[in-house]
């Protein structure tokens, strides 16, 4: 494994591009929850629902589990006894693996590296130095080249179907506390050099009290090359109706790279409001996890929960949708995407 320097060449020089969600994977990556405060007091069902979690994916792909003391393993490796999950201790703050941990990339050959971006916790929110370790931990344990780039950028920020075309929002992409200076221009030119990203379309925004700043992977999601599903509020009171309509408004008049219209499926945003410590709270059906032969879907005890699996089961055709509480882990403000990284199936390039 070898460290990349700015006179290196791109992944794009080399042929790598980011693979959609759906494309096989090798292994799925996450940490186990470990501090109660930032649960606010609700650790114990935060981890009852990452049981759930792991051994519903680990039925389906392996997992690898970061856990960052003596309590978190042997808690771990109790409650997932017999399951698939291989254990790393590794330094933690927190769990959103998505946005802290690596993004790999593959080319033709099946050959597969990744990239390390910068990692500062939204902005700045939460403690973020040990997650932003994350990615050359994973490099090194896999033997794996790894760009690191001078850039922050969080996985659950890009949305790609795997045919050039990424999908972001404004509200997270060009905060100040990000990458100051840099434009939607810089930012289209930056993710095709590192991520095969022909094709950068642009939201305004997500949801009402997201500590992202709006992340896409909350609301609008790829379910293939050509289609897209997007978060809709029909209440008209609500503060996310007027932003979810002008998306949808924008998401119909995009097109993919040869500048043909996606298919968009509306999905409804759950029907409750729920408030937690800090305020309203952002659920969505929209962060469910596609892996290999599965689909698995938050579900918050609400009246559109059953509604939402009716909506994405067709769209997976040859995948089982899964339905799987995330009522105690959406207080921390995210839900099953949000605490998965997919390694996709591959073999590990090192550079040499």
């Amino acid at each position: 494994m070898t460290h990349a320097d700015p006179h290196d060449p791109t992944p794009r020089d080399l042929g790598f591009a980011m693979p959609p969600e759906w494309a096989p994977h090798a292994a799925t990556w996450m940490s186990w929850p470990a501090d109660d405060d930032l649960w606010f007091g609700h650790l114990e069902d935060v981890r009852a629902e990452f049981t759930a979690l792991i051994r519903t994916i680990a039925r389906f792909e392996p997992v690898q589990l970061l856990v960052r003391d003596d309590e978190s393993e042997t808690d771990a490796r109790a409650r997932l006894a017999g399951a698939d999950v291989t254990y790393h201790r590794v330094p933690l703050d927190d769990v959103w693996v998505r946005d802290n941990g690596p993004i790999f990339v593959r080319r033709e050959g099946g050959e597969l590296a990744l990239t390390d971006w910068r990692f500062n916790s939204w902005g700045g929110k939460f403690n973020w130095e040990n997650d932003d370790r994350v990615p050359d931990y994973v490099a090194n344990h896999l033997g794996m080249h790894r760009w690191a780039l001078p850039f922050v950028l969080e996985g659950g920020g890009l949305e790609v179907n795997g045919a050039g075309v990424g999908l972001t929002t404004r509200s997270c992409f060009l905060t100040a506390t990000r990458n100051p200076g840099l434009t939607e221009e810089g930012y289209a030119a930056l993710l095709a050099d590192t991520l095969g990203v022909q094709k950068l379309l642009w939201l305004d925004g997500g949801l009402e009290n997201d500590h992202t700043d709006g992340h896409i992977d909350t609301i609008t999601r790829f379910t293939d090359e050509t289609t897209i599903v997007t978060s809709v509020e029909p209440d008209e009171d609500d503060p996310n109706h007027e932003v979810m309509a002008h998306n949808l408004i924008a998401l119909r008049r995009m097109t993919d790279v040869h500048g043909q219209p996606f298919r968009i499926v509306e999905l409804p945003l759950p029907a409750d409001h729920l408030e937690g410590a800090e305020g309203r709270l952002p659920p969505t059906y929209a962060n469910f996890y596609i892996g290999n032969g599965f689909v698995v879907v938050p579900q918050y005890g609400d009246p559109n929960d059953a509604p939402a699996l009716e909506i994405l089961t067709p769209l997976f055709p040859g995948r089982e949708v899964i339905g799987v509480s995330s009522r105690a882990i959406i207080e921390g403000g995210g839900s099953f995407h949000c605490v998965t990284q997919q390694q996709p199936d591959g073999t590990v390039w090192s550079g040499d």
